[in-house]
């Protein structure tokens, strides 16, 4: 009693410190699942088995040890006990039993301690999710990342065609020549300044140019002008009015090609 009982309270307050004072009747339950043999010998070899079982022994081997060393240095106490009267017999068993369950107590706090960080520890680890489980909830949450990759794919290309098809209603095209293209359409009656029906760099400034050939219209080279409406305006936007000046010079000059200059 005097080395159990002190064992028992410290695994008993070490637990309630872990995971807090909890009574589980269900783990009384009959359940015939737990009489399978097959899933018992699989928790028997499961990693988390194995660790356990490593913990049990070295827990084992460091109580014992300090046990067996207490014991030791006391042997030498032995052989005199025959020469004393009981009650010095019952003493001295006492007062050894008492220093071997002081150590072995204090070794099992330090031995609960250690095991405490280590279940929060793994108890963290098991929370985390693999690579797969992220990637399958954010599938769930937000959707197949190739899927809405595809659909802004298809979105993208949708608003790329209007906008082509949106060239062929422009007044002029100004360009960069090749890297940037913008074009523009102006209607005094409907508009309150031109505005930018199309624009694109590079591939996309190519096919605008040869829309605009196709449906003749005209392409005018005006360098400055093309980078700064390409960083100032988006598509469908009216030209700020800095830009009114040079983009009037630009129109004027394509309704002049047309012979509408005096009409614009």
């Amino acid at each position: 009693m005097p080395f159990l009982l002190p064992v028992a309270v410290v695994g008993f307050i070490a637990s309630v410190v872990q995971i807090g004072f909890q009574i589980h009747t269900e783990a009384m339950d009959l359940k015939f699942n737990k009489l399978n043999p097959i899933s018992g010998m699989k928790r028997f070899v499961s990693l988390k088995s194995m660790v356990e079982l490593g913990k049990s022994i070295i827990k084992i081997l460091i109580v014992g040890s300090i046990a067996y060393l207490l014991v030791k240095s006391e042997m030498q106490e032995f052989p005199l006990l025959i020469h004393q009267e009981v009650g010095q017999i019952l003493v001295f068993i006492a007062r050894v039993a008492l220093k071997v369950c002081f150590f072995v107590c204090l070794a099992l706090v330090v031995l609960a301690v250690i095991d405490y960080v280590y279940q929060r520890w793994q108890h963290e680890q098991d929370l985390k999710m693999t690579k797969q489980e992220v990637k399958d909830e954010l599938k769930q949450t937000y959707g197949d990342p190739k899927v809405k990759a595809r659909i802004r794919g298809v979105q993208m290309e949708m608003a790329r065609r209007r906008m082509m098809e949106a060239v062929s209603e422009a007044d002029a095209v100004i360009t960069n020549p090749t890297h940037l293209a913008i074009a523009l359409k102006f209607d005094a009656r409907e508009m309150i300044a031109p505005r930018v029906l199309a624009k694109g760099s590079g591939h996309i400034a190519q096919r605008i140019r040869e829309v605009a050939t196709d449906h003749q219209i005209t392409i005018v080279e005006e360098k400055p002008l093309a980078q700064a409406m390409f960083k100032m305006v988006d598509i469908g936007e009216y030209i700020p009015a800095e830009l009114y000046r040079a983009v009037a010079e630009v129109l004027a000059y394509v309704y002049r090609l047309k012979g509408m200059y005096g009409t614009a």
